[in-house]
């Protein structure tokens, strides 16, 4: 099927990817532009997943203030080059990932960060109400991973539905921007303040 310009510079800027990669994925769809745009995602996140292992030294700190300034947050998000670290979509994901924090309250930027005491101590308190419910014994421990799952959902910022899109994790969000930049992007740490917070 004939690609036309006109399609191929509307899908490169709706998705942001590369000239050669909107006109195969329109000739892929034949022509339509949401399953090209389904096929570029699909892609690009599969090349973000293999983007993941390499080192991401470069990158930037952000900061968010919100409510009066009574709340702030700071953020590092690191990338592989100085180039990316200066691209407006990385840049864009990096405020809005920071605006997050702000508004979810996350304690760690992924399970993997959680201390091993928390961890077993949740699984214990959520294995001990499985079994208060009554629930049988064979079934406790998927119950416990499921309660675990919806814990991390709560407190660490990867797994939080991403406050301007519920649809997508942040985690989701960085790796869509991967796709985009075409680095890999790793969000290092962040500090949360809110005015008062410590005080008993």
């Amino acid at each position: 099927m004939e690609i036309n310009a006109t399609q191929v510079k509307e899908l490169r800027q709706t998705t942001g990817a590369g000239i050669m990669d909107c006109k195969q994925a329109l000739q892929e769809a034949a022509g339509d532009v949401e399953k090209a745009m389904r096929i570029l995602r699909e892609k690009g996140l599969a090349g973000a997943q293999k983007k993941a292992g390499r080192t991401a030294a470069d990158g930037i700190v952000d900061s968010y203030i919100h409510l009066n300034n009574r709340i702030g947050v700071l953020l590092e998000v690191n990338c592989e080059t100085d180039f990316v670290a200066r691209n407006e979509d990385f840049r864009a994901m990096v405020h809005d990932v920071a605006m997050h924090v702000a508004a979810s309250k996350p304690l760690y930027v992924s399970p993997e960060d959680v201390p091993e005491a928390v961890l077993a101590e949740e699984r214990e308190i959520n294995r001990s109400r499985a079994l208060k419910e009554g629930k049988p014994e064979k079934v406790v421990d998927k119950i416990v991973d499921g309660r675990m799952k919806k814990y991390f959902e709560e407190i660490c910022l990867l797994e939080q539905p991403f406050v301007k899109d519920p649809d997508i994790t942040v985690g989701e969000l960085v790796k869509r921007t991967i796709a985009v930049v075409g680095e890999n992007i790793v969000v290092r740490r962040f500090a949360r303040f809110q005015v008062g917070e410590e005080i008993a």
